[in-house]
């Protein structure tokens, strides 16, 4: 199997006139990339490090950090990518837990990277201006291009991906480059990429989401567009004028594009196809999406970090909240909420924990210097997500909400998302998040936090609901309106803030409905 310095060099050797990258104004074939990927492999190798040796790049997606990306391919360094709004106190975590060699980093980062003790001992490069200490990083695209074969083999380290943390500290998700270019040929096949592919390079490449991106469209000697920093507006600009033919963006982007002014579907006319992950669609945004763009592919892709894919649902808008089946090189199992093992498993339509095998090409092996965590997620050969979910009678997968987030009212489970995706389809919602709250009687009670598109109380909602198929127990017992549903840097809902009380009230916010499911 080729490792991924040659995966590269197939797309330079086939197509070496075609459009590769575009930042703003540089714009590089497959050709002109290769030779600043090359210089900055020997520029690397100049500063003494080699395989195996872990570079923290703290980057937005420009130009640069793609080139870091395929130049530590070459030399089997492994890329330690990290968030660019990460707070000194993570990066210093994140450097020492990596042993890192070499930090990079933007002007966005330089405070932070200045403030993490760990950084003083290592190599420190920047992209932007002097920073006392540090190398420019054109002194890497000063060297003489590399000229050797690439380093590593198909089970070096490739990429080492750190988890958010919620709960803990950050976990090291090391993928070697084997589960790395599998994953992007599952990726190209799964989504039904095409030779000269044009996406949007929006989703950070911190994230697997931004990564698979960078890989897929290299493989297809694709062109990569940058975008440092998402807003809807210049989104919507780069499709129109870059002619993007494929997006894979979290649900929350869909969201922003297709409610902006500018919006318009000749503006996205040449986005054929499309692709979320990272949360479920509600369903009105799958139904809004799917008009706006009229896509010829609209795939639904669940996975993680630790195993890129476990299903794919290649029509998003045919079965609404279906994540589909277990991708190419997946096998999964949904096996009880408490099981030890991934043999206790649950009947059709009873929700349980996703579980997923181990020996899929795409899985990782462990977490990096956590015994503890792999412990706890993994067992006999098996990736416990830590997801909840269940299969319908069609062998459809359902993904219902994280084991975390399961509220318990009443001592019943009651699943977050299901209740998201009736409350999503009220014309005055824009976007709603469900969390349980203490309660001295039901143990947890179901609140619903309301982003409102337009006037709408609690009445209503609760009118609406019991007009669904949303069973009694699981109604809100109480509606919160917010100014905006706090989320993660990759659209992520963030729970615990809503449960810890930390979001902006939507004031005057109508009384909570003193509704009783029972």
């Amino acid at each position: 199997m080729l490792e991924l310095g040659h995966t590269f060099l197939q797309s330079v050797e086939r197509s070496p006139d075609a459009l590769a990258l575009v930042d703003g104004d540089v714009r590089l074939t497959y050709f002109q990339w290769h030779e600043r990927v090359a210089r900055v492999v020997q520029g690397l190798a100049d500063l003494g490090l080699s395989r195996s040796d872990h570079v923290v790049v703290i980057l937005q997606n420009r130009w640069e950090m793609a080139t870091l990306h395929w130049a530590c391919q070459f030399l089997g360094i492994v890329v330690t990518p990290l968030n660019w709004r990460a707070k000194a106190e993570e990066i210093d975590y994140c450097l020492r837990d990596s042993d890192a060699a070499a930090v990079v980093f933007g002007s966005e980062s330089a405070d932070a990277v200045s403030a993490a003790q760990s950084a003083a001992d290592i190599v420190r490069i920047t992209i932007d201006g002097a920073v006392p200490g540090a190398r420019p990083f054109d002194t890497l695209l000063a060297a003489r291009p590399w000229a050797d074969p690439p380093r590593a083999v198909p089970e070096s380290t490739s990429v080492m991906l750190y988890t958010s943390g919620t709960t803990g500290p950050p976990k090291g998700v090391p993928r070697t480059h084997r589960a790395e270019r599998a994953a992007a040929l599952a990726h190209v096949a799964q989504n039904v990429w095409r030779r000269g592919e044009r996406t949007l390079g929006v989703m950070p490449l911190y994230h697997t989401m931004g990564v698979r991106a960078l890989l897929a469209t290299a493989l297809l000697d694709g062109t990569f567009v940058c975008m440092r920093h998402f807003h809807a507006g210049d989104a919507l600009a780069l499709i129109q004028s870059e002619r993007i033919s494929s997006l894979y963006l979290v649900p929350t982007l869909y969201h922003d594009l297709v409610h902006h002014g500018s919006f318009s579907p000749v503006r996205v006319d040449s986005v054929k196809r499309i692709g979320f992950a990272g949360a479920p669609m509600p369903d009105a945004l799958v139904q809004k999406v799917r008009a706006a763009f009229l896509p010829e592919i609209f795939v639904n892709h669940y996975g993680s970090s630790e195993v890129y894919t476990f299903t794919v649902e290649p029509d998003a808008s045919r079965k609404p909240g279906s994540a589909g089946r277990a991708g190419l090189n997946a096998r999964i199992r949904i096996v009880r909420l408490d099981a030890r093992s991934p043999d206790d498993r649950v009947a059709p339509g009873e929700e349980g924990q996703i579980v997923a095998d181990l020996r899929g090409d795409e899985a990782f092996s462990g977490y990096w210097n956590r015994p503890d965590a792999d412990t706890k997620a993994l067992r006999s050969g098996w990736y416990f997500t830590g997801d909840t979910g269940y299969v319908d009678v069609d062998g459809d997968l359902f993904v219902t909400g994280r084991v975390d987030d399961m509220i318990l009212s009443g001592g019943e489970n009651v699943s977050p998302v299901e209740i998201e995706s009736v409350l999503s389809l009220h014309p005055a919602v824009d976007e709603v998040a469900v969390a349980g709250l203490a309660d001295p009687r039901w143990g947890q009670r179901v609140v619903a936090f309301v982003k409102r598109r337009s006037p709408v109380d609690a009445d209503a909602l609760d009118a609406h609901c019991q007009a669904s198929s949303l069973m009694n127990f699981k109604r809100p017992r109480e509606y919160v309106f917010v100014r905006e549903i706090p989320k993660s840097p990759v659209g992520k809902i963030l729970r615990r803030k809503l449960g810890a009380g930390e979001y902006d009230a939507d004031l005057p916010s109508p009384d909570p409905v003193p509704t009783d499911p029972t």
